[in-house]
Protein backbone atom coordinates (compact mmCIF):
# COMPACT_ATOMS: atom_id res chain seq x y z
CA UNK A 1 0.00 0.00 0.00
CA UNK A 2 1.29 3.68 -1.36
CA UNK A 3 2.63 5.13 2.21
CA UNK A 4 0.25 8.22 1.61
CA UNK A 5 -3.21 6.01 1.66
CA UNK A 6 -5.30 7.38 4.26
CA UNK A 7 -6.86 5.23 7.02
CA UNK A 8 -10.44 5.34 7.25
CA UNK A 9 -14.11 4.37 5.59
CA UNK A 10 -15.12 6.67 2.96
CA UNK A 11 -18.92 6.29 3.01
CA UNK A 12 -21.61 6.72 0.00
CA UNK A 13 -24.82 5.72 -1.31
CA UNK A 14 -25.23 3.27 -3.91
CA UNK A 15 -26.37 5.87 -6.64
CA UNK A 16 -22.96 7.88 -6.12
CA UNK A 17 -21.13 4.95 -5.78
CA UNK A 18 -18.65 4.86 -8.83
CA UNK A 19 -17.55 8.36 -7.94
CA UNK A 20 -17.12 7.31 -4.28
CA UNK A 21 -14.89 4.15 -5.00
CA UNK A 22 -12.69 6.25 -7.54
CA UNK A 23 -12.21 8.75 -4.57
CA UNK A 24 -11.47 5.43 -2.43
CA UNK A 25 -9.23 4.14 -4.47
CA UNK A 26 -7.01 7.19 -4.92
CA UNK A 27 -6.94 7.67 -0.85
CA UNK A 28 -6.75 4.24 0.19
CA UNK A 29 -9.45 4.67 2.23
CA UNK A 30 -11.84 1.26 2.26
CA UNK A 31 -15.61 1.88 0.45
CA UNK A 32 -18.47 1.09 2.42
CA UNK A 33 -22.13 1.47 1.08
CA UNK A 34 -24.52 2.68 3.10
CA UNK A 35 -28.06 0.48 2.86
CA UNK A 36 -31.03 2.27 2.49
CA UNK A 37 -34.85 1.28 2.73
CA UNK A 38 -37.70 3.52 2.04
CA UNK A 39 -41.06 3.16 4.24
CA UNK A 40 -44.06 3.55 2.25
CA UNK A 41 -44.85 6.10 4.30
CA UNK A 42 -41.59 8.23 3.09
CA UNK A 43 -39.32 7.32 5.83
CA UNK A 44 -36.02 5.87 5.52
CA UNK A 45 -34.19 3.58 7.28
CA UNK A 46 -30.01 3.62 6.78
CA UNK A 47 -27.69 0.55 8.01
CA UNK A 48 -24.11 1.35 7.85
CA UNK A 49 -21.11 -1.14 9.14
CA UNK A 50 -21.26 -2.48 12.07
CA UNK A 51 -18.14 -0.66 13.33
CA UNK A 52 -16.09 2.53 12.33
CA UNK A 53 -12.77 3.80 12.70
CA UNK A 54 -12.02 7.27 13.91
CA UNK A 55 -11.99 8.65 10.40
CA UNK A 56 -14.80 8.64 8.25
CA UNK A 57 -15.78 10.64 5.10
CA UNK A 58 -18.86 10.79 3.76
CA UNK A 59 -19.54 11.12 -0.31
CA UNK A 60 -22.92 12.89 -0.97
CA UNK A 61 -23.93 15.03 -3.29
CA UNK A 62 -27.25 17.31 -2.50
CA UNK A 63 -28.54 17.61 -5.76
CA UNK A 64 -32.57 17.16 -5.47
CA UNK A 65 -31.62 17.85 -1.54
CA UNK A 66 -34.50 17.53 0.73
CA UNK A 67 -34.68 13.60 1.34
CA UNK A 68 -30.69 14.06 1.61
CA UNK A 69 -30.74 16.27 4.05
CA UNK A 70 -32.71 13.65 6.64
CA UNK A 71 -30.45 10.60 5.56
CA UNK A 72 -27.20 13.28 6.41
CA UNK A 73 -28.84 13.31 9.77
CA UNK A 74 -29.07 10.13 10.18
CA UNK A 75 -25.66 9.07 8.75
CA UNK A 76 -23.58 11.63 10.52
CA UNK A 77 -25.36 10.63 14.28
CA UNK A 78 -24.96 7.18 13.38
CA UNK A 79 -21.78 7.21 12.63
CA UNK A 80 -20.23 9.05 15.80
CA UNK A 81 -22.16 5.77 18.09
CA UNK A 82 -20.23 3.47 15.94
CA UNK A 83 -16.95 4.88 16.47
CA UNK A 84 -16.25 7.69 13.71
CA UNK A 85 -14.48 10.50 15.81
CA UNK A 86 -13.67 12.62 12.74
CA UNK A 87 -16.66 13.19 10.28
CA UNK A 88 -15.78 14.70 6.64
CA UNK A 89 -18.66 15.77 4.19
CA UNK A 90 -17.51 15.74 0.32
CA UNK A 91 -20.09 16.98 -1.33
CA UNK A 92 -19.70 17.94 -4.50
CA UNK A 93 -22.78 19.77 -5.08
CA UNK A 94 -23.76 21.81 -1.98
CA UNK A 95 -27.28 22.92 -2.08
CA UNK A 96 -29.62 26.12 -0.85
CA UNK A 97 -26.42 28.61 -0.32
CA UNK A 98 -28.21 31.15 -2.76
CA UNK A 99 -31.11 32.36 -0.11
CA UNK A 100 -28.23 33.93 1.76
CA UNK A 101 -30.28 37.33 2.57
CA UNK A 102 -34.22 37.63 3.65
CA UNK A 103 -35.06 39.20 -0.03
CA UNK A 104 -38.63 39.65 0.87
CA UNK A 105 -40.25 39.89 4.54
CA UNK A 106 -40.87 37.12 6.28
CA UNK A 107 -38.28 34.45 4.34
CA UNK A 108 -36.00 31.71 5.81
CA UNK A 109 -32.20 32.46 5.37
CA UNK A 110 -31.61 29.37 4.08
CA UNK A 111 -27.70 29.75 4.13
CA UNK A 112 -27.60 29.88 7.45
CA UNK A 113 -30.15 27.27 8.17
CA UNK A 114 -28.46 24.51 6.47
CA UNK A 115 -24.93 25.97 6.98
CA UNK A 116 -25.32 25.91 10.44
CA UNK A 117 -27.11 22.19 10.21
CA UNK A 118 -24.40 20.83 8.42
CA UNK A 119 -21.53 22.28 10.91
CA UNK A 120 -23.55 20.22 13.44
CA UNK A 121 -23.00 17.03 12.01
CA UNK A 122 -19.36 17.01 10.56
CA UNK A 123 -15.75 17.97 11.33
CA UNK A 124 -14.80 19.04 7.50
CA UNK A 125 -16.85 20.07 4.59
CA UNK A 126 -15.38 19.86 1.30
CA UNK A 127 -17.69 20.97 -1.98
CA UNK A 128 -16.76 22.42 -5.23
CA UNK A 129 -17.84 26.25 -6.32
CA UNK A 130 -20.46 26.97 -4.20
CA UNK A 131 -23.25 29.33 -4.89
CA UNK A 132 -21.85 32.21 -2.63
CA UNK A 133 -22.36 35.79 -3.03
CA UNK A 134 -22.61 38.32 -0.14
CA UNK A 135 -20.67 35.82 1.91
CA UNK A 136 -16.99 35.69 1.25
CA UNK A 137 -15.94 32.33 2.44
CA UNK A 138 -17.65 28.48 3.13
CA UNK A 139 -17.03 28.71 7.03
CA UNK A 140 -18.94 31.89 6.66
CA UNK A 141 -21.87 29.66 5.75
CA UNK A 142 -20.68 26.48 7.46
CA UNK A 143 -18.92 26.89 10.61
CA UNK A 144 -16.63 24.40 10.86
CA UNK A 145 -12.83 24.22 11.02
CA UNK A 146 -12.04 23.00 7.91
CA UNK A 147 -14.30 24.40 5.18
CA UNK A 148 -12.85 23.19 1.67
CA UNK A 149 -13.81 25.18 -1.99
CA UNK A 150 -12.28 23.55 -4.75
CA UNK A 151 -12.40 24.73 -7.92
CA UNK A 152 -14.20 23.03 -11.18
CA UNK A 153 -12.99 26.28 -13.66
CA UNK A 154 -9.64 25.01 -14.05
CA UNK A 155 -11.14 21.82 -14.94
CA UNK A 156 -13.57 23.02 -17.61
CA UNK A 157 -11.11 25.03 -18.97
CA UNK A 158 -8.00 22.39 -19.21
CA UNK A 159 -10.99 20.43 -21.22
CA UNK A 160 -11.96 23.57 -22.96
CA UNK A 161 -8.26 23.90 -24.20
CA UNK A 162 -7.55 19.88 -25.20
CA UNK A 163 -11.10 20.69 -27.30
CA UNK A 164 -11.48 24.17 -29.06
CA UNK A 165 -8.77 25.94 -30.92
CA UNK A 166 -8.02 29.29 -32.47
CA UNK A 167 -9.59 32.55 -30.49
CA UNK A 168 -11.28 31.07 -28.09
CA UNK A 169 -13.49 33.30 -25.89
CA UNK A 170 -14.91 32.60 -22.91
CA UNK A 171 -18.39 34.06 -21.71
CA UNK A 172 -20.60 34.42 -18.63
CA UNK A 173 -24.25 34.44 -19.16
CA UNK A 174 -24.27 36.78 -16.10
CA UNK A 175 -22.67 38.90 -13.82
CA UNK A 176 -23.02 36.52 -11.38
CA UNK A 177 -20.51 34.14 -13.79
CA UNK A 178 -17.20 36.69 -13.50
CA UNK A 179 -16.09 34.47 -10.81
CA UNK A 180 -15.26 31.54 -12.96
CA UNK A 181 -15.26 33.02 -16.40
CA UNK A 182 -12.26 35.32 -15.16
CA UNK A 183 -10.54 32.35 -13.26
CA UNK A 184 -10.96 29.90 -16.56
CA UNK A 185 -9.62 32.45 -19.36
CA UNK A 186 -6.41 33.86 -17.29
CA UNK A 187 -5.50 30.00 -17.10
CA UNK A 188 -4.87 29.59 -20.67
CA UNK A 189 -4.65 33.37 -21.59
CA UNK A 190 -8.44 34.12 -23.42
CA UNK A 191 -10.26 37.16 -23.53
CA UNK A 192 -13.70 36.88 -21.74
CA UNK A 193 -17.16 39.26 -21.54
CA UNK A 194 -20.02 38.75 -18.97
CA UNK A 195 -23.56 39.56 -19.84
CA UNK A 196 -25.98 41.47 -18.50
CA UNK A 197 -29.15 39.73 -17.07
CA UNK A 198 -32.58 40.72 -15.99
CA UNK A 199 -34.10 37.59 -14.87
CA UNK A 200 -38.53 38.46 -14.78
CA UNK A 201 -39.03 34.89 -13.23
CA UNK A 202 -37.77 31.48 -13.27
CA UNK A 203 -37.96 30.84 -16.96
CA UNK A 204 -38.39 34.29 -18.27
CA UNK A 205 -34.89 36.70 -18.78
CA UNK A 206 -33.37 39.39 -21.05
CA UNK A 207 -29.60 39.34 -22.30
CA UNK A 208 -27.45 41.62 -23.14
CA UNK A 209 -23.85 40.48 -24.60
CA UNK A 210 -21.05 42.16 -23.62
CA UNK A 211 -18.81 44.47 -25.80
CA UNK A 212 -16.21 41.86 -27.50
CA UNK A 213 -15.94 40.23 -30.66
CA UNK A 214 -17.87 37.62 -31.28
CA UNK A 215 -17.90 37.13 -35.24
CA UNK A 216 -16.04 33.96 -36.25
CA UNK A 217 -14.82 32.82 -32.89
CA UNK A 218 -15.47 30.11 -31.31
CA UNK A 219 -17.55 30.59 -28.02
CA UNK A 220 -17.60 28.91 -24.86
CA UNK A 221 -20.52 29.67 -22.26
CA UNK A 222 -19.20 29.17 -18.77
CA UNK A 223 -21.33 29.11 -15.29
CA UNK A 224 -20.91 27.35 -12.17
CA UNK A 225 -24.82 25.87 -12.57
CA UNK A 226 -26.80 24.94 -15.29
CA UNK A 227 -30.65 24.06 -14.30
CA UNK A 228 -33.98 25.52 -16.43
CA UNK A 229 -31.21 26.11 -19.04
CA UNK A 230 -33.44 29.58 -20.40
CA UNK A 231 -30.29 31.83 -19.55
CA UNK A 232 -27.69 29.60 -21.76
CA UNK A 233 -30.22 29.53 -24.42
CA UNK A 234 -30.71 32.85 -24.57
CA UNK A 235 -27.23 34.04 -24.72
CA UNK A 236 -26.29 31.20 -26.98
CA UNK A 237 -28.76 32.24 -29.19
CA UNK A 238 -27.66 35.62 -29.07
CA UNK A 239 -24.11 34.57 -29.71
CA UNK A 240 -24.92 32.79 -33.11
CA UNK A 241 -26.72 35.62 -34.15
CA UNK A 242 -23.93 37.80 -33.63
CA UNK A 243 -21.50 35.56 -36.04
CA UNK A 244 -19.75 33.07 -33.45
CA UNK A 245 -18.25 30.46 -35.43
CA UNK A 246 -19.39 27.73 -32.46
CA UNK A 247 -21.14 28.01 -29.46
CA UNK A 248 -20.21 25.54 -26.49
CA UNK A 249 -21.29 25.01 -23.20
CA UNK A 250 -19.07 24.43 -19.69
CA UNK A 251 -20.75 24.22 -16.46
CA UNK A 252 -19.48 22.46 -13.20
CA UNK A 253 -22.69 21.71 -12.29
CA UNK A 254 -24.98 19.69 -14.16
CA UNK A 255 -28.29 20.06 -12.87
CA UNK A 256 -30.15 20.69 -16.02
CA UNK A 257 -33.99 20.15 -15.22
CA UNK A 258 -36.04 18.08 -17.22
CA UNK A 259 -36.07 19.64 -20.90
CA UNK A 260 -33.00 22.04 -20.19
CA UNK A 261 -30.55 20.38 -22.55
CA UNK A 262 -32.93 19.80 -25.17
CA UNK A 263 -33.61 24.13 -25.43
CA UNK A 264 -29.79 24.84 -25.45
CA UNK A 265 -29.26 23.08 -28.03
CA UNK A 266 -32.73 24.28 -30.14
CA UNK A 267 -30.81 27.60 -29.41
CA UNK A 268 -27.51 27.09 -31.17
CA UNK A 269 -24.98 25.25 -28.74
CA UNK A 270 -22.53 22.14 -30.04
CA UNK A 271 -21.68 20.65 -26.85
CA UNK A 272 -22.04 20.56 -23.42
CA UNK A 273 -19.30 19.97 -20.71
CA UNK A 274 -19.61 19.40 -17.07
CA UNK A 275 -17.83 18.41 -14.02
CA UNK A 276 -19.10 14.92 -12.61
CA UNK A 277 -20.20 16.61 -9.22
CA UNK A 278 -23.65 15.60 -10.01
CA UNK A 279 -23.51 12.37 -12.47
CA UNK A 280 -25.02 13.59 -16.19
CA UNK A 281 -24.01 12.48 -19.54
CA UNK A 282 -21.78 15.77 -20.08
CA UNK A 283 -19.55 14.67 -17.51
CA UNK A 284 -16.07 15.73 -18.97
CA UNK A 285 -14.30 16.70 -16.16
CA UNK A 286 -13.70 15.11 -13.00
CA UNK A 287 -13.24 16.35 -9.66
CA UNK A 288 -11.98 12.86 -8.11
CA UNK A 289 -8.39 13.80 -7.80
CA UNK A 290 -8.73 17.60 -6.60
CA UNK A 291 -11.02 15.63 -3.52
CA UNK A 292 -8.64 12.90 -2.91
CA UNK A 293 -5.64 15.41 -2.92
CA UNK A 294 -7.39 17.84 -0.22
CA UNK A 295 -8.30 14.49 1.79
CA UNK A 296 -4.74 13.60 1.83
CA UNK A 297 -4.03 16.94 3.46
CA UNK A 298 -6.62 16.87 5.94
CA UNK A 299 -5.59 15.53 9.23
CA UNK A 300 -6.58 16.05 12.51
CA UNK A 301 -5.33 15.26 15.74
CA UNK A 302 -8.03 12.95 16.12
CA UNK A 303 -7.09 10.55 13.29
CA UNK A 304 -3.73 10.08 14.76
CA UNK A 305 -4.75 8.93 18.07
CA UNK A 306 -4.80 5.44 19.04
Amino acid sequence: MPSDDLSGVLLCFDDERPLAQACADQTGLSLAVVQRHRFPDGEVRVRLPESLPARVVLWRGLHQPNDKLVELMLVARTARTLGARHLTLVVPYLAYMRQDIAFNPGEAVSQRIVGAFLAQLFDAVITVDPHLHRVATLQEAIPVEDAIVLDGAPLLSDHIARQCAGDVLLIGPDEESQQWVAQAARRHGWEYGVCRKTRHGDRQVDIELPSVRVQGRPVVLMDDVASSGHTLARAAQMLRDAGAASVDVAVTHALFAQGAVALIREAGVDRIWSTDCIPHESNAASIVPAVAARLRSLVHPLMLAP
